[in-house]
């Protein structure tokens, strides 16, 4: 049976922990210089609808750094443009090359081409999941307390994709999540009870000072995502009270705080504390490249 990423729910929490401990372990081999080459032979089709730093490069970086090659498609350059079905484009690559990793818009996207896919598909982000940031957050985590068990995980601002991967994520781990969002801004209310009703530990308020308080990570987001734009100006209005500052954060002094970047400084979070001593992004920008890679291998490999 083909195994795909489409969410962390398709993960158990053993296997959670196992891509954890290779991401540790082959973060400390590429810093070593010893990149395990288990793609060598294999190429990974990487369907782009939406534009992007971070998960582009550590996906093309970290095949490479696996002995694999891969292609880039951009938006256009997918006969998906012209309507062709993503059944068919499923069945097509399927035959080309060994994995595909889609960065879109619809969860729908991904699900459809995973249903006709005999070749792994990896979420590499859409409007409602964005699962490998998350779970290369908790690799972060690790590095820092060691165990993720008992920790207090506070989200302030949007319930967006990154906080509904977070709320999967607390139901399958030992941490308690704490999300404070804006009146009509919350996260996808089915996750949310789907969370509620296996006993997960998530807690949906609107106080950010509430969720923050002796929290052991902070993470935050921009306020208006990709698509959003036009939503931006009634938005940053609305979001004001949810920044990340040096006053929010007095509330959780021991904390890491985490942001999946890119950052709009001045906005979400201030300068002061991104580019600060509670700072962790640059760690947790660098753990995307070590995590996919354990992922690749785990599911290419």
């Amino acid at each position: 049976m083909t195994r795909h990423l489409l969410t962390i729910l398709d993960l158990s929490r053993e296997e959670i922990e196992h891509l954890l401990a290779r991401a540790r372990e082959l973060k400390a081999l590429h810093h070593r210089g010893q990149n395990p080459t288990p793609l060598t032979g294999k190429t990974v089709a990487m369907i782009f609808d939406k534009p992007s730093t971070r998960t582009r490069v550590s996906f093309e970086a970290g095949i490479a750094q696996l002995g694999g090659s891969s292609i880039y498609l951009a938006p256009g350059q997918t006969q998906m443009s012209r309507n062709e079905p993503v059944a068919d484009t499923a069945r097509v690559l399927s035959r080309y090359v060994d994995g595909v990793v889609v960065r879109t818009f619809a969860q729908e996207t991904v699900a459809e081409l995973a249903r006709h896919s005999t070749i792994p598909v990896i979420n590499g982000l859409t409007d409602t999941h964005h699962p490998c940031q998350v779970l290369s957050d908790l690799m972060t985590m690790e590095e820092r307390f060691g165990d993720l068990t008992g920790l207090k995980v506070a989200w302030v601002g949007d319930g967006n994709n990154m906080a509904n991967s977070w709320i999967t994520a607390a139901m399958h781990l030992d941490f308690a999540l704490h999300l404070a969002c804006p009146p009509g801004y919350e996260p996808d209310a089915a996750i949310v009870a789907q969370a509620q009703a296996q006993g997960a530990r998530v807690y949906l308020g609107q106080d950010p000072i509430a969720a923050v308080a002796g929290a052991q990570v902070v993470n935050t987001d921009v306020w208006a995502s990709m698509g959003q734009e036009e939503e931006a100006a009634a938005r940053l209005e609305v979001f004001k009270p949810y920044q990340v500052n040096s006053q929010l954060m007095k509330n959780a002094p021991e904390a890491i705080v985490l942001h999946c970047l890119p950052a709009h400084r001045g906005e979400e979070i201030t300068a002061e504390i991104l580019d600060g001593p509670q700072s962790a992004v640059w760690d947790q920008a660098e753990n995307r490249l070590h995590f996919q890679k354990a992922l690749l291998e785990w599911l290419l490999g």
